[in-house]
Formats: C-alpha cells, sequence, structure tokens
C-alpha cells in the first residue's frame, strides 16, 4: 500500500528553486533514507509533507488523500529544530501531546508510561525537560512523534547529538516500528547509519532527485572495484599508485577504487611496501562513496 505519494512539487524562494519538481512513493513497512547535502532541499520537502509549507505546484497524498487534520494525527514527525516546553514535567508533557493527537487521558498515561520504559527514562518522568540532558530531551521528543501510534514517521536528522548508547536505542525502536507495518523516512548526513537501516534510498542535489531505488539496487548500480585497507599508523599517500582511481581517507583507513581490469593481489603487493597493514578486504562501494561521487559529479 502506498502510504506517501509525492507528484512533481516544486517549491521556490524568490528566484532559488528550493525543490524542483520532485516525486517519490514509499509504502508500508519500509524504511526510507531522505539524503543529501545541507541545503539539497530535504527539509523544505518534509515541511510540505507536513502541511507547514505549501508547494507552489504539484500534489502530496497522504494514505491516498491529500494532508488533512485526520491524516495529521496518523503521522509523527520529529523537527529539525527539536522543540519542547522547557519548563514542563515530562509526564505532563507527553500526556498533553498525547491527548493533542486525540488520545484519552487514560491512553495517554498508558502510553507515557510504555515509552518511557522503553527509552530507560521511567525514572525521570517528574523532571523538567530543561533537567534532561540533550539525549534524553532528544528521546522525549522521539516520544512525542510516537506517542499516538502513528502509521507514518518522519525523522529529520534523528540521530545528531546522540552518543552511541542512545543511537542504538533510537534504531531499535526504529527496526520494531518497521516489524510493526509502519512507514519511516528518515533524513541524515550520517551515511553508515542509512546504510544499516535502510530498504530504500531517496538521495536530492539542489532540489532534483538523483537517485531513488531499493538500496541493494543502489549499491549494484553505482558500486565500483573497491578495497578498503587498515594501517597500523596514519595512511600514506596513495593517489600516486598506478592502478589507483580515488582515494576515500578516514583517519588510518582508506578506502581505494581501483582502475578497471587491475588486480586486488597487485594493490595489496603495492600497500605492502607503504606501511603495516592491520586489515585488507575487498568490498562493494559504501553508501558514503556513492553519495560523495554521484552528488560531487552533479555540481
Amino acid at each position: 500500500m502506498k502510504i506517501l505519494e509525492i507528484d512533481n512539487i516544486t517549491k521556490k524562494y524568490n528566484t532559488r528553486i528550493a525543490v524542483d519538481n520532485f516525486s517519490l512513493n514509499a509504502e508500508s513497512g519500509k524504511i526510507y533514507g531522505f539524503l543529501g547535502p545541507n541545503g539539497a532541499g530535504k527539509t523544505t520537502t518534509i515541511r510540505m509533507i507536513m502541511g507547514i509549507i505549501e508547494p507552489d505546484s504539484g500534489k502530496i497524498k497522504v494514505f491516498g488523500e491529500k494532508l488533512s487534520e485526520s491524516t495529521k494525527k496518523r503521522i509523527g514527525y520529529i523537527p529539525e529544530e527539536r522543540g519542547l516546553y522547557r519548563k514542563y514535567r515530562v509526564s505532563d508533557l507527553l500526556h498533553y501531546f498525547g491527548k493533542l493527537k486525540g488520545l484519552s487521558s487514560e491512553e495517554a498515561k498508558r502510553n507515557t508510561d510504555m515509552w518511557l520504559e522503553k527509552v530507560g527514562l521511567k525514572d525521570r518522568a517528574n523532571s523538567k525537560i530543561e533537567e534532561l540532558s540533550k539525549g534524553m530531551q532528544q528521546n522525549i521528543q522521539l516520544i512525542v512523534s510516537l506517542i499516538n501510534d502513528p502509521d507514518l514517521i518522519i525523522l529529520d536528522e534523528p540521530f545528531v547529538g546522540l552518543d552511541p548508547i542512545n543511537t542504538r536505542n533510537i534504531k531499535e525502536i526504529i527496526y520494531s516500528l518497521k516489524d510493526s507495518g509502519k512507514t519511516i523516512i528518515f533524513s541524515t548526513h550520517q551515511m553508515n547509519e542509512a546504510e544499516r537501516l535502510c530498504d530504500h534510498i531517496f538521495l536530492i542535489n539542489k532540489g532534483r532527485k538523483i537517485i531513488d531505488g531499493p538500496l541493494d539496487d543502489v549499491k549494484k548500480k553505482y558500486s565500483k572495484n573497491f578495497v578498503s585497507v587498515e594501517f597500523q599508523n596514519k595512511v600514506p599517500n596513495l593517489e600516486d599508485i598506478g592502478i589507483v582511481e580515488k582515494v576515500y581517507y578516514e583517519g588510518n583507513k582508506a578506502e581505494i577504487e581501483l582502475r578497471k581490469n587491475t588486480n586486488y593481489n597487485d594493490l595489496l603487493e603495492l600497500l605492502m611496501k607503504r606501511g603495516d597493514i592491520k586489515k585488507y578486504e575487498i568490498s562493494e562501494s559504501s553508501l558514503e562513496s556513492i553519495f560523495v561521487e554521484v552528488v560531487t559529479d552533479g555540481i
């Protein structure tokens, strides 16, 4: 079932085109990664889905119809800019949003207790929002978006500022939502998280969609001859090796794209002359390297 249908939407701000004839479809029970560099149009698109701003042209359908007050209550949304009432107690805030989204007082209390237990914050129910750490506040923001058991969940940069434990907890929640048939769309700059979580990828650049497909298909289409290598110490310069096309550096690691019709064993022999190798493996292109190449080619 199509949960979200976006058909050729465009949004302009004065002479600048923020979103340009953008389309996508999202089905139930899948996790979608909405990717793109800063200023690509991701947040503008999400705000149009939520009815915060209107497209200049094109159509958006949610659950097969135009967005309405009733369909809004079936959507959970975490905006890029978080907004919680800092003087409220945690339980009071969650009760308030639960009732605002159509729950009875009893349902709001029950769901509040359940979600606080899930994110490990049951003991902070009576704390004020301003007394919580940034990570705790982000968990409360997540509960606000899920308090009424929505069918479509839109998360704008959900992992920003989170420590590894909170990141893992939110990923586990996202997986459980998918297993229960929910549709999750999240925008992120963290390609490693998108690669681990997503079934399907949308990549937008300069307001235009440039990739749209299942993650496995995207990786097959754009994959090249890659080797991942980790050195014991700092990575030496590798661009001058004749069979190397490109290198992506990260600390003492490098992801190397080989030229066509070259041999992986030849590369290993050459790399061993440059430094002590801790790890060497042949791999498909990472989502991050695909992202960098596709976006750079489009500049």
